[in-house]
């Protein structure tokens, strides 16, 4: 045994250094503890309202630690949810064992369990259902506890609730105390030193002794194997040489007894060595050969008529030499590559040509090592009968399978689209008390199937066929890039110096033969020196509306007017905002899921909008797709299924949108935001919006007169107008349809109204240049020709769609981008309009339909001078019942226009009418009964 020598230290000196180490320690804890209480207490008054990076408000802080609480609870929470107090337990535990003076040891890995403890935790956590008041978008567990409760998600199909999240939870619960228990570390505490120290001591003899003991034997065994080998080698040298003499038979025997001899050397010595010096340099292969070079492994266990080298797989270097015609093509393992392979089948096994020098050969152990120093493997595998492996035609396999991989960029592995499941809004129900849509009536997406055909080999082959395609039509170029989608495959040429891309744009309906498909559709991908091939995938994968919209990226959407238009090629997400847009123009043959889009369009409004923020007015000629939606609280008149009244309500929208332009410019804003913005500031401080107007001179002085006038304003809505079929209104009144359809491009923007106009006649009387010009985002489904695909985009490729919702979008820049559109059933619109039509009933304005002349007439007549004449009384109340009375009309547009107010300060004056007892309620077209009698009842 050996004995560490003692280390001489100085007492005094070294007690006082324990002493001051051990005071910090427990100063160390004792802070640690006061931590600890503050992260409890701003745990503890956490309040989602507090100010702190991911919420900037002006509130005060109720937050019982301040600010750095607000902010510390608020980080916890979202990560971690109510899993971040697990975060505090093996703090505790460093206090303690720093206030015990007894320290924390590893304590790198044990802060990374504590991370992945507390992480654990929050997904147990998350496996629970959030009550409705938990306000945070996430579930219990935060940020991190959906994370890893979104791996289960990919395999079931949604997330866990139930026993499922229940079996998890459970699942979890071990390895989550496990490392919190480690992190606070009460276990995995190593030894103490000095038993550490005797342990080591004691060991090191053992090992020392065996050590010694198994040098001694290896040596001995070594030079009894050497010996061994060398006789046997001396032996085979001497038999060959007295047959060497011999021919014919005498070869052939000579032959035989050799593999004979190299059985029996090897048979009870198995041996496998690995070179000790570098490695000889190899030369240079005559073919290309993949892989890297092994160590040789020698066998002795050979076959019996040696069949087995049929199928074989081979991975070795190739000699500077071609085997000859007259061997038998098999590929030996020698250090001059001349010494046949005894593993050779029984019909060419023997006719080997040996030269003069086949009998000099060094002994049986420098036989090997250069052979070794090649670094060669031989594998087997089972054969269907005995084959033999010819060298030439091995070398041509191996230079296709050089050459297979041909791709400079490999294709990514293809994934399926990414399947939210869990729905991302934090609350349904919004501050006036309208509830929401839920996400629950829209069809839940099925499981996540991976496609086999869209393997990464799968892929590469695919490749490879299309540059073979495109070579046959003198297309040079090579496939850079494979993106696999849901529904197409998309595959980035990079064509040769000269080749047009116009000529391999015109091969499109080629390629697609050529490649059994479909359609294929050939464009320039924007910014890169590269043109695109769209090729269908042979299983399509359907995309659904509730995986759009329940999606963080709609969810959180800083978008006014969110629609989701479906997925890219790469399975992302579509989410356009209208508002910037700001009109849609749709286009595509009947059944290429054109009504399905504008569906999902309307839906993404009603989702995310209450009839206070945006109001609806639906035209719908063909009295079919839009007639569901009539009753919903969005709409400002029936859905419009008349051609005459639709032109009755275009022209509506361009007198509100002149009026909204009005109001703006007295406030002095640009665009309706603005505008809301200023007036609801000016409803939450309690003030009125006045602005100071000249009303004259004055006689005296010739000075100007100003009066302040007191703007009674409310916050205006959007307002949608959605044509469903625009070739019905063009053939109508297509000069007047085209003339307030340009207005309302040109101008609408900023006053908060945006069109969507769809047709299935893509001609270019129904498109005209004028519209095409207003409408800078468009959208195109299949299409029957390149004429029609030019209509709508001002180039082609929506012919080559494939209907059922597939689409090409350009935005306003001009770039087009490839969209799959979702599928929304009817039933699941039924159900969303049924639960709309609960939240109230539609608060209609005649004036969208009413026809203008009526109108015009009215202000021509005895209404207007009338109207001038009234009582001088200056409260339009009273000017407003002296119409009604006089005029026998009572309705919120009449009032409006009669009196050159707001809408809401006439709805206003109607409800007071109503309350009052001069007008009855309106009835289920809108009209109202004047329980008043009239000047008509008069006279």
């Amino acid at each position: 045994m050996r004995s560490a020598t003692p280390i001489a230290h100085d007492e005094t000196g070294y007690g006082i250094k324990a002493f001051f180490l051990r005071q910090a320690g427990r100063l160390s804890g004792l802070g640690l503890f006061g931590l600890i209480a503050l992260g409890v207490a701003s745990l503890g008054t956490w309040n989602v309202a507090d100010p702190s990076f991911s919420h900037a408000t002006d509130n005060p802080i109720s937050n019982a630690v301040g600010y750095p609480g607000a902010v510390f609870s608020d980080l916890a929470m979202q990560f971690f949810g109510i899993g971040s107090l697990m975060l505090l337990v093996p703090a505790v535990a460093w206090a303690y064992l720093f206030f015990a003076a007894r320290g924390v040891d590893r304590k790198p890995m044990r802060i990374l369990s504590w991370l992945g403890g507390a992480i654990l935790a929050a997904a147990i956590a998350g496996c629970v259902t959030p009550p409705p008041s938990w306000p945070l978008p996430t579930g219990l567990g935060g940020v991190f506890g959906d994370m890893v409760l979104k791996l289960p998600a990919l395999f079931i199909g949604r997330y866990p609730t139930g026993l499922v999240a229940s079996v998890i939870a459970a699942f979890l619960l071990a390895p989550a105390l496990y490392l919190l228990i480690f992190a606070s570390g009460m276990i995995g505490q190593r030894e103490p030193e000095a038993k550490v120290a005797r342990k080591a001591a004691v060991q090191e003899e053992e090992d020392d002794f065996d050590e010694d003991e198994e040098d001694e034997g290896n040596a001995f065994i070594g030079l009894m194997t050497h010996w061994w080998l060398s006789v046997s080698a001396s032996v085979r040298r001497t038999l060959k040489l007295n047959r060497k003499s011999s021919a014919g038979l005498g070869r052939r025997a000579a032959s035989e007894e050799y593999y004979e001899d190299f059985e029996d050397a090897v048979e009870d010595n198995y041996i496998e060595v690995e070179p000790e010096q570098p490695a000889r340099p190899a030369r240079a292969a005559t073919y290309p050969v993949q892989g890297h070079e092994p160590r040789i492994r020698v066998e002795p266990d050979f076959d019996d008529g040696y069949s087995r080298l049929a199928e074989s797989e081979l991975d070795f270097d190739l000699d500077d030499e071609r085997p000859e015609p007259g061997r038998s093509g098999l590929l030996a393992i020698n250090p001059r590559g001349d010494m046949p392979n005894p593993r050779a089948s029984s019909a060419n096994a023997y006719n080997i040509d040996q030269d003069d020098d086949y009998d000099d050969e060094p002994p049986f152990d420098l036989v090997d090592e250069p052979a070794m120093e090649r670094r060669a493997e031989v594998r087997q595998v089972p054969t269907r009968g005995p084959q033999a492996v010819r060298a030439a035609e091995l070398s041509a396999a191996q230079r296709a399978g050089a050459g297979a991989n041909r791709v400079a960029t490999p294709p990514p592995a293809p994934k399926p689209s990414v399947r939210v499941q869990r729905e991302a809004q934090a609350s349904f129900i919004t501050p006036d008390g309208f509830e929401l849509p839920s996400l629950h009536f829209l069809t839940e997406p099925k499981s996540i199937a991976r496609d086999p055909l869209l393997s990464q080999d799968a892929l590469e082959q695919n490749a490879r066929l299309l540059e073979g395609v495109l070579e046959d039509f003198g297309v040079k170029g090579e496939i850079i890039q494979v993106r696999p989608g849901p529904v197409v495959t998309l595959y980035e040429l990079e064509p040769a110096p000269g080749i047009k891309s116009s000529r391999v744009i015109g091969l499109a309906d080629d390629i697609a033969r050529s490649m059994s498909a479909i359609a294929a559709r050939v464009a320039v991908v924007p910014g890169r020196n590269a043109i695109g091939i769209e090729l269908p995938n042979a299983k399509r994968e359907t995309v659904y509306l509730r995986e759009i919209l329940a999606s963080k990226d709609f969810d959180t959407s800083k978008a006014k007017l969110a629609i989701g238009l479906g997925k890219t090629i790469n399975g992302d997400s579509v989410i356009a905002d209208l508002a910037k847009m700001p009109h849609l123009l749709v286009a595509g043959t009947t059944g290429s899921g054109k009504s399905v889009a504008i569906n999902t369009m309307i839906l993404s409004l009603l989702y995310r909008m209450t009839p206070e923020q945006c109001r609806l007015i639906m035209i719908d000629p063909k009295m079919l797709e839009l007639s569901v939606y009539d009753g919903i609280p969005h709409l400002l008149t029936p859905v419009v299924t008349d051609p005459k009244k639709a032109v009755v309500a275009l022209k509506w929208t361009v007198r509100e949108m002149e009026d909204r332009y009005r109001k703006m410019s007295k406030v002095g804003v640009r665009n309706v935001e603005g505008f809301n913005q200023k007036v609801k500031l000016a409803q939450q401080k309690g003030e009125t919006i006045t602005r100071t107007v000249q009303t004259g001179f004055d006689r005296e002085t010739g000075e100007a007169i100003y009066e302040t006038e007191d703007l009674d304003l409310e916050p205006m809505p959007f307002i949608v107008v959605i044509i469903d079929e625009m070739a019905d209104l063009m053939m109508v009144a297509g000069k007047d349809i085209e003339g307030t359809v340009q207005r309302l491009a040109q101008m609408a923007r900023a006053a908060g109204i945006h069109v969507i106009m769809a047709t299935q006649r893509p001609s270019v009387d129904v498109i005209t240049g004028t519209i095409k010009a207003n409408f800078p985002t468009r959208i195109s489904f299949q299409v029957t020709s390149k004429i029609d695909s030019r209509t709508i985009l001002s180039e082609q490729g929506a012919e080559q769609l494939l209907g059922m919702g597939d689409m090409l979008y350009m935005a306003g820049g001009g770039r087009i981008t490839r969209v799959h559109g979702p599928f929304v059933s009817d039933e699941e619109v039924e159900q969303v309009v049924a639960h709309l039509k609960v939240q109230g009933v539609p608060q209609y304005l005649d004036a969208v339909t009413e026809d203008d002349g009526e109108d015009d007439g009215g202000n021509s007549g005895s209404g207007g001078g009338n109207s001038g004449n009234m009582d001088d009384s200056d409260d339009p109340y009273d000017k407003a019942v002296a119409i009604v009375l006089r005029d026998g009309k009572a309705s919120t547009s009449y009032i409006q226009r009669r009196l050159g107010i707001g809408y809401n300060r006439a709805a206003s004056i109607i409800e007071r009418m109503e309350q009052e007892g001069v007008i009855g309620p309106a009835n289920h077209a809108g009209k109202r009964e004047i329980l008043v009698p009239t000047e008509q009842d008069h006279i």
